[in-house]
């Protein structure tokens, strides 16, 4: 494989850290009290399409752009991100997560022909390991409702992404699936109303979590797609990880150790080995 383009590394850079915040966003809005898991996809869903249809005033959005696959895809991920993270642990729900997604990617990007040279392939296998050494000693038993939902997460998100290596017009595709996913969140948000609660904290965070972590960084992301390819977008997005835990220092005041450093650098040595040119 040989470099990435600039711009489509640009772009990707911006996306991964739009991920990570969305996963920050969503750990505090998630705490009792604030908001609940079916309102806080609502509004980040609905908050989403508001962005991305303002930005694409003038730019030829129609009925046309996005599709309902996509859409279905987003709000599955969407829906079943938020409530896994009500059963289950950070470090268990990482594993989960990306691994879901990495299955997902690499599965369809060999089946589709694309390969990785030995190089790209060892690189895949050092990201791995940090990932594994990062979340590793933290896991437990984890909760088999919280589990399943997070792989499902995993596995919406790997179609999303997937669905977006065709995208002609990032923006407007994005926006598309943003619109058409808002009524499936609706209504999957009917059956919870007798328990729905949101407080303007938890309402301000979906928003932000939508609008920006969602919409615009989901934006970035389909640009980048088709200089990625399959397999290179599940490499890429092995640093999510990292950057959450990072920002959660900074942020969160969680602690800096020696494990998170050590992982961190093995995981994103791994991710620029299968990416970077000779």
């Amino acid at each position: 494989m040989g470099g990435v383009p600039l711009r489509a590394a640009l772009f990707a850079a911006a996306a991964l850290f739009g991920f990570a915040a969305n996963s920050l966003l969503c750990r505090t809005a998630l705490r009792p009290g604030l908001i609940d898991a079916a309102s806080f996809t609502a509004v980040r869903l609905l908050a989403g399409a508001l962005a991305l249809l303002a930005l694409s005033l003038g730019r030829g959005l129609s009925r046309r752009s996005g599709s309902w696959g996509a859409a279905l895809a987003l709000c599955a991920y969407a829906a079943a991100f938020s409530y896994a993270y009500l059963r289950i642990g950070a470090g268990t729900g990482a594993l989960l997560l990306f691994g879901s997604v990495q299955a997902t990617m690499l599965i369809a990007g060999l089946r589709a022909g694309e390969r990785l040279a030995t190089r790209s392939s060892i690189g895949l296998a050092l990201a791995l390991l940090g990932l594994v050494i990062l979340v590793l000693p933290g896991l437990t038993a984890p909760d088999p409702i919280g589990a399943v939902s997070m792989a499902a997460a995993g596995v919406a998100w790997g179609v999303y992404s997937l669905r977006g290596r065709a995208a002609s017009e990032p923006l407007l595709e994005t926006a598309g699936n943003f619109a058409r996913s808002v009524p499936l969140a609706l209504a999957l948000l009917l059956p919870t109303l007798a328990s729905a609660h949101a407080s303007r904290r938890g309402l301000a965070l979906a928003a932000l979590s939508g609008a920006l972590a969602s919409g615009v960084g989901y934006s970035f992301w389909y640009a980048a797609l088709p200089s990625l390819g399959a397999l290179r977008a599940a490499v890429v997005q092995l640093s999510v990880p990292v950057l959450t835990a990072a920002g959660a220092a900074l942020l969160l005041g969680e602690p800096v150790t020696a494990r998170l450093v050590g992982a961190s650098v093995v995981i994103l040595g791994g991710v620029a080995l299968a990416l970077l040119p000779r």
